[in-house]
């Protein structure tokens, strides 16, 4: 470490700090101590290149968990020579900037995961490291190291006491992913005091339990130090952690407090911090040669983009297939035209979960990026990929990922494979758990992630598991998730149809919601485009204006149906319309929506054994479960709570 390495560290502590007190809002306490760590990583260890950053597959991953400390990531990102500028700097948490207040992936050049809700950024690095191992091995030849880079995150104390962290901690070290290193800002300090109010884990023994290397460096100034236990790390086989013991808000007026964590220092606060630290610059200025330095980190991550270019234009030759496959799965283009098998009422009845398990092997072989799991629910879920391998240290290549019984975590890596690119992730579990999974889906949606989940047991008719496994309202407080499509398909055709709107997806993801139940096949126009549409007819009135009309999803399509020819023998002409997703409903123009829900006819029965919440938009009566579940044979439970012709038949009627 020289004196410009010094004066770079402290550049980025300023500017860190003025950016918040600009703001009047931030968190100046990690920015401060952790500086060192993040410019030991960055000037010596990690390999980017600022000026093509995403277009470069091989590039190291660095991920700041601790999102909270955004203005330390920004701040290095700008004197790295990414596209983000001083003005930038001073819109630090304005309405608009390219800096708000977390890291959002896509807002921010240089930003690989929107950070924030701690834990979630550690599990998304995991869920990166997996993606990296699994590419390396199916594309990787000898000479030929298509994919080898490094996954970073840093994380602080928060993180590692979420619950998703120890889910994400196991699981990599399960996997021996020795291309993941975690900078642990260790500082015993949290929000509200010190940190041994709230935990006093061995750090060490927990991560080696879990078969981590761990390393600590004691003096978190000390840069020398910190690329060194880096170095090492990256020699490893195992995930490793390096506890890195640092002083919140170093320099500060209130260093070493939990007062400094969340509020600017104020005005005299930074003049006391840059007379501590010998740093003379004005505000927002930075030294040309402090520039300069930053510069190397451009420069390095040149040379190796460079290499990686040649070395791609020989793979091209020598290997034209792979390099195909390769180019069209970073592209998200996995396969020229996704094929679903067609299924017809000689089929018999089908639970869309085995339905789905069906059209899961042809999209698997028509698009080979694709790859998923189970949290432990693999046989339950039928989301296995048959004839290729599990997922493990051993097995790099393979398809077929065991979670194992975390939930949360799952999701999260999902989210972290999604942001490294090159293949097309899923993942499985009950419905009523979707609950575990709802953060990390949210975090999903927000970053634009076209991730699959695929959520089996869909409603009471799961029976004798009763209603701590019958999911009620979980379909309602989905719907309500921006940028969310939550599909359930009613047979067999709607599921085909479904998947092949799931992988397709680019910007969005899907949410599949699968019976455990028989459902018969269905005659009537089920097609891509109508499923796609969000609701249809699917069995027509006799006149062109309905008396009435029942919507339904899922399972209680067949329901509508029936009840609709049973009404039919009364005398009475309804149409059905089945509606998979509500979502991909809203998005059609004013005319479809009318023509498929048309204004006049007032007489519409909802039909759906979940919760009636969000139903009111396109009926006022509605059949449905405001009640938590019960504990008996699914039949008889389905009967209990009203989902008969008779019942379908005497609600429409009723005024």
């Amino acid at each position: 470490m020289d004196k410009l390495d010094e004066k770079a560290v402290n550049t980025m502590r300023v500017l860190s700090v003025e950016m918040i007190q600009k703001a009047k809002s931030g968190h100046p306490g990690l920015p401060l101590g952790a500086a060192p760590m993040m410019y030991a990583l960055w000037s010596n260890c990690l390999n980017v290149n600022p000026h093509t950053h995403l277009n470069w597959p091989n590039r190291d991953r660095f991920v700041l968990s601790a999102g909270h400390g955004s203005a330390l990531l920004y701040s290095t990102l700008h004197l790295a020579g990414y596209d983000l500028t001083m003005d930038d700097l001073k819109h630090f948490r304005q309405l608009n900037s390219r800096t708000p207040g977390h890291p959002e992936y896509g807002m921010t050049d240089g930003v690989e995961a929107t950070a924030g809700p701690l834990g979630q950024g550690m599990a998304m690095a995991v869920g990166m490291a997996m993606a990296e191992a699994h590419l390396a091995a199916i594309y990787n030849r000898p000479n030929y190291p298509v994919i080898d880079h490094y996954t970073y995150t840093l994380v602080g104390d928060g993180d590692l006491m979420e619950g998703i962290s120890q889910e994400a901690i196991s699981y990599a070290g399960h996997l021996k992913l020795g291309k993941l290193i975690v900078l642990y800002d260790s500082n015993d300090i949290s929000l509200d005091g010190p940190l041994a109010d709230e935990n006093q884990d061995n750090v060490r023994e927990r991560f080696e339990a879990s078969h981590w290397h761990y390393q600590r460096v004691d003096d978190g100034n000390d840069i020398d130090k910190i690329v060194s236990a880096i170095k090492k790390a990256q020699q490893t086989e195992e995930p490793s952690i390096i506890e890195i013991k640092t002083t919140i808000g170093f320099g500060s007026p209130l260093a070493g407090t939990n007062k400094v964590h969340g509020a600017p220092i104020g005005e005299d606060g930074i003049q006391s911090l840059k007379e501590k630290l010998h740093y003379d610059e004005p505000s927002f200025t930075v030294d040309p040669a402090v520039y300069a330095r930053f510069e190397e980190i451009e420069q390095r991550g040149q040379r190796l983009e460079d290499k990686w270019n040649q070395m791609m234009s020989s793979y091209e030759k020598d290997y034209p297939q792979l390099a195909r496959q390769f180019k069209m799965a970073q592209e998200q283009q996995c396969a020229c035209a996704i094929t679903v098998p067609h299924y017809t009422v000689e089929d018999g009845a089908i639970a869309t979960r085995t339905s789905g398990h069906q059209v899961l092997q042809e999209i698997a072989q028509s698009m080979p990026c694709v790859w998923g799991g189970s949290a432990d629910l693999m046989a339950s879920n039928n989301t296995n990929i048959e004839g290729e391998p599990t997922f493990l240290a051993e097995s790099y290549q393979g398809r077929n990922i065991e979670f194992g019984v975390r939930e949360f975590g799952m999701a999260a890596m999902m989210n972290g494979i999604a942001l490294h690119g090159g293949t097309r992730v899923y993942g499985s579990t009950f419905f009523v758990f979707a609950d575990y999974l709802r953060a990390a889906i949210r975090m999903a949606a927000l970053q634009h992630l076209p991730v699959t989940y695929i959520l089996t047991h869909d409603s009471v008719a799961v029976g004798e598991d009763g209603p701590t496994h019958e999911p009620i309202e979980q379909l309602a407080s989905l719907r309500a998730m921006p940028n969310l499509n939550v599909i359930r398909p009613a047979d067999a055709n709607e599921v085909a149809a479904a998947y092949q709107l799931a992988f397709s997806s680019q910007d969005t993801p899907t949410l599949l919601v699968l019976s455990r139940q028989k459902l018969p096949t269905l005659v009537g126009p089920t097609t891509l485009e109508n499923v796609r549409k969000g609701a249809y007819v699917i069995s027509a009135s006799q006149n062109e204006v309905p008396e009435g009309i029942l919507i339904a999803t899922g399972s209680e399509v067949s329901l509508a149906i029936e009840a609709q020819q049973a009404l039919r023998e009364k005398g009475h002409d309804f149409s059905v319309v089945s509606m998979p997703s509500m979502e991909l409903f809203e998005q059609q123009s004013a005319e479809y929506r009318e023509s498929i829900l048309p204004s006049q006819v007032t007489n519409r029965l909802s039909i759906e054994m979940a919760s009636s919440f969000g139903w009111d938009r396109y009926a006022k009566k509605h059949l449905a479960i405001d009640t938590f579940g019960a504990s008996g044979k699914g039949n008889e439970v389905v009967e209990k709570f009203g989902f008969t012709v008779p019942n379908v038949v005497a609600e429409a009627l009723k005024d």
